[in-house]
C-alpha cells in the first residue's frame, strides 16, 4: 500500500466545446465528473494522460451524446494521489474480485450483468466502447471501501488497447491510450491552456551555431 501513490505531478488533456475551455481557464467553472453507467473507468472527470491529439480528436469527433460546437482541448496539471491503476497487478486482481463478488450479488438476485457493448450503429466494432460491465466493476470497488470503511482511491488510470493494429501481425493499436479518471477535485492542481511547440533552436540559430563551431 505504500506505493500506490504516484509521487509526481502528470499532464492529461480534457477535449471539450471552447466555451467551456473558456470558462475553465478563465476561473469561473471546474470540470464537473461524468456519470454515466458505461464510463470506462467508472465516476469521475477524465483526461487522456499526456495526449494532446487525443483529447482534440475527442472534441473533433465527440460520441452522439456529447454536444461540441468548437472543439477545444484543456491541459490540467494531477497528482493522481491514491490511485486504482489498472497497470499494477494488485489493483487487477482488486478487479478481479470486485467481478467476483458483483456477480455472486447479482446472482442471488437472480438479475444479469451488465456486458460491454458495442454501439447500435456499430456492432461488428471490436471495441465495446459501451462498457458498462467495466464501469460497474470499478463502481463496486468504491462501494466495498466505503462499507468498509477503507481509505477511497483519488484516480483510476487504466491502458487501453483500441483501434486497428498499425500493421499486419502488430502488437500495437492505431488508437492505444492512458486515461485517468479524478474522483478526488483535489488531485487537479490546476487547469492551463495548452499552447503550441516552438521549434528550438530554429534552423537558422542551428546554421550560425555549426558555423561558429
Amino acid at each position: 500500500m505504500i506505493y500506490s501513490t504516484d509521487p509526481g505531478l502528470i499532464i492529461g488533456f480534457h477535449g471539450c466545446d471552447l466555451s467551456v475551455q473558456n470558462k475553465v481557464i478563465n476561473g469561473k467553472t471546474s470540470l464537473r465528473p461524468s456519470r454515466n453507467d458505461w464510463d470506462w473507468l467508472g465516476n469521475g472527470i477524465y483526461f487522456w494522460q499526456n495526449n494532446y491529439e487525443r483529447a482534440w480528436d475527442f472534441a473533433s469527433n465527440p460520441p452522439p451524446n456529447v454536444k461540441i460546437k468548437k472543439p477545444a482541448v484543456i491541459g490540467a496539471v494531477i497528482s493522481l494521489g491514491h490511485c486504482l491503476d489498472l497497470s499494477d497487478k494488485m489493483w487487477l486482481d482488486l478487479a478481479k474480485y470486485s467481478f467476483d463478488s458483483l456477480k455472486k450479488l447479482k446472482e442471488s438476485e437472480s438479475k444479469k450483468l451488465p456486458a460491454n457493448i458495442n454501439p447500435p450503429n456499430d456492432l461488428g466494432a471490436k471495441d465495446k466502447i459501451i462498457r458498462r460491465l467495466d464501469c460497474a466493476v470499478i463502481q463496486n470497488i468504491h462501494q466495498l471501501l466505503e462499507a468498509n470503511n477503507i481509505t477511497p482511491f483519488d484516480s483510476v488510470r487504466g491502458i487501453f488497447f483500441e483501434g486497428n493494429p498499425l500493421y499486419d501481425g502488430a502488437g500495437f493499436h492505431d488508437k492505444t491510450h492512458v486515461q485517468i479518471c479524478i474522483r478526488n477535485p483535489n488531485c487537479i492542481k490546476g487547469y492551463f491552456l495548452p499552447r503550441k511547440e516552438i521549434i528550438w533552436p530554429s534552423a537558422k540559430k542551428e546554421h550560425r551555431y555549426r558555423e561558429a563551431v
